[in-house]
Order: structure tokens, then sequence, then C-alpha cells
């Protein structure tokens, strides 16, 4: 650091250094410019100022005023991105909802069974595998401890098991899509 950052006009603080503004304020707005709309970059940047100087006592002269600078303005730049509100969608620029005709559904429906038959094609151990999984939303730890094998165990189940159901689905489609005939 130079003197002028490292130590202040007055001894104090690094933060209170004349040139510790000008320093750092191109830093920070080139960080922020690639994270918030650019109207709203004096705004956290001031914001980062604010904390920097409330804040000031946690900082260690031994690390990157930099760094440490970049880290709250980033922070900064999170709470202000998530407290602005949302744009809300006029329903009039929204298309007509899809399904209202019950085709999604019917779909839905035709898929779900289509894939219960390829599960049931599958080898038990591979089947209870991959309903541990997709269905009880367990992780592959947890499947092992539930049915007591090693953990690579229910990878390779896992593994062969979507193998065995994607060629099912693909030989019951007949035309080489996912588990739908030529309609």
């Amino acid at each position: 650091m130079t003197a002028g950052v490292a130590g202040d006009d007055r001894g104090d603080h690094p933060l209170a250094a004349s040139d510790c503004y000008a320093r750092l304020d191109p830093v920070l707005r080139g960080f922020l410019r690639r994270r918030v709309p650019p109207d709203d970059v004096d705004d956290v940047v001031q914001a980062a100022f604010a904390d920097l100087w409330r804040t000031r006592a946690r900082y260690d002269p031994g690390r990157s005023l930099e760094a440490w600078a970049l880290a709250i303005a980033r922070r900064r730049a999170i709470d202000y991105l998530r407290a602005r509100p949302r744009p809300a969608v006029p329903l009039a620029g929204v298309a007509e909802q899809p399904g209202d005709d019950g085709r999604e559904i019917a779909a839905r429906l035709a898929d779900a069974a289509e894939l219960r038959g390829a599960l049931s094609a599958l080898p038990s151990a591979q089947r209870e595998a991959i309903a541990l999984a997709y269905y009880a939303g367990l992780s592959q730890r947890e499947i092992a401890e539930r049915l007591r094998v090693p953990i690579g165990t229910v990878k390779a189940r896992t593994a062969r098991g979507l193998r065995g159901a994607r060629r099912y689905l693909t030989s019951a489609g007949g035309d080489g899509g996912p588990g739908r005939g030529a309609a």
C-alpha cells in the first residue's frame, strides 16, 4: 500500500487518508458497472463507502484495502439487487395459457405411463435406486445408507437403470425420439 492509504493524514485509519476515496472510487465503480444497472452504480458506490466507513474498525491493515472494499461493494450490490421490485408483466401481454384444452395434461399422463413402463422393465435393484433418488428425493449417500450398500453400487445401479430406461423409451418410440411414436 502507498503511504497515503496505509497511514492517514492524522494517523488514525487508512480510510481517513486524503487519497482513499480517489483510489477506491474507480475500482468500485468498475466492479459495480458489471453487476448493477448503470443508473444505480452511484447509489451502490455511495452505500459501499458508507459501509466502509461504518465498519472501518474491522479493517485489518495487513490485508488489501481494495479487496476489503470490493467485498463490501459486492454485498451492497447483492442487497440492492435483492431489494429491487421485480418487474410485473402486464396481463394483456401474456399469451393464451397453455393446456386449457387438456392436451398438456394428457401429454404428461402419457409420458408418465411410458416412464412407468420403462421403470418396470428394469431389474428391481436399479428400479429401487432410481425411485429413491427421483421420487423420494434422497441423495446417493442416503440411498446407500437405506439400502446398506456402498455408494459406488448406488451410482452404478442408478446409471445402468437410467441407460436401460432410455433404451426402453427410445425403442418404444419407434422414431428414435424419447418414447413417442410417429403421431
